[in-house]
């Protein structure tokens, strides 16, 4: 896996520390373990399929429903990074 450059510098995890481990776990089939683990991986990866989706097939409103997925995953991935930040206190 690849080390966070962020969290080796400043010794605290960054936006997306825990992705690859989730993503790792998610793909086991381990569900609950992938979203405690970093609570963005499914919608991250629903962003980016309903995207090359809707650049295959040019749904109507998909540019608009891309902004309001990726907006409510980084609002997630900030929420996850908060409690990250409290939890190390």
């Amino acid at each position: 896996m690849l080390e966070c450059s962020w969290k080796s510098h400043f010794g605290v995890e960054c936006f997306g520390c825990g992705f690859q481990r989730s993503f790792l776990l998610l793909m086991e089939g381990n569900i609950w373990e992938s979203i405690k683990l970093f609570p963005a991986t499914i919608p991250i990866l629903l962003v980016f399929l309903y995207t090359v989706a809707h650049l295959i097939f040019k749904y109507k409103n998909g540019a608009r429903n891309i902004i309001i997925l990726f907006s409510s995953s980084a609002a997630l991935m900030l929420g996850s990074f908060i409690w990250n930040l409290i939890q190390a206190n």
